[in-house]
């Protein structure tokens, strides 16, 4: 499938985006290059490949979830911008 000069102003069009006759040539011949090169990759034979999410295997480590201390609410409101008693103050945004 190609892209024409067309594809690329209706896309332009679509995102809102003004381009010059110069970017609409280059945006035509770098999509089609895209294009042939999805092409190319669809020709390998891919039947007996397993998806993968990574390349290389990945593996979580994780600590263990121990309980532990807690922040006093002093030590936990110490740097806050403003505190009204044991909470954090913040702007009003819903009215």
């Amino acid at each position: 499938m190609k892209i024409t000069k067309k594809d690329v102003e209706h896309i332009a069009y679509l995102a809102r985006l003004r381009l010059s006759e110069q970017e609409k040539e280059l945006y035509n011949e770098q999509l089609n290059k895209i294009l042939d090169y999805i092409d190319k990759l669809n020709e390998l034979d891919t039947v007996n490949v397993e998806p993968t999410s990574h390349v290389i295997n990945i593996t979580n480590f994780f600590r263990e979830d121990d309980p532990g201390e807690s922040l006093s609410p002093d030590e936990a409101l110490l740097n806050a911008p403003q505190r009204k008693d044991n909470f954090y103050r913040v702007p009003k945004i819903i009215e």
